[in-house]
């Protein structure tokens, strides 16, 4: 589902999430980010709160958006998020997020999306394709 592009832009561009309950939407940024070998999206819980919220409300949906600023290369990837707070996943998120904030913050746990539709959304021929 993610080619070699999509990875790529997933591994060096920041990711906006997107969830949305009642009609009520909303998006963040995030920085605590990274791909499995099996093709999963993981994101580290700092500050995911109402993200976390919606997904409970939403069954799992969520959507991310990913770009390049300069080449205008982006993609739209849906997903089903799962939470979770324990294992390798979030060890590798807490460590991550401790040595950047000097201790004074940590990751409570993570989001594993496993992405279900990924779109172009790069200006040209191919935007809103479905890969």
């Amino acid at each position: 589902m993610l080619n070699e592009n999509v990875k790529k832009l997933l591994a060096d561009g920041m990711w906006d999430l997107a969830t949305c309950v009642n009609g009520e939407p909303n998006v963040v940024p995030v920085a605590f980010k990274d791909v499995t070998d099996d093709g999963k999206l993981v994101v580290g819980d700092v500050f995911l709160e109402t993200t976390l919220c919606n997904i409970q409300e939403n069954n799992g949906k969520i959507a991310i958006s990913v770009y390049d600023a300069k080449t205008l290369e982006g993609y739209q990837i849906k997903g089903i998020a799962e939470y979770i707070t324990s294992g390798a996943i979030v060890d590798t998120f807490k460590a991550m997020v401790e040595k950047m904030f000097n201790g004074a913050a940590t990751a409570k746990g993570a989001l594993v999306i496993t992405p279900t539709t990924v779109i172009v959304t790069t200006p040209g021929a191919d935007n809103k394709k479905v890969l």
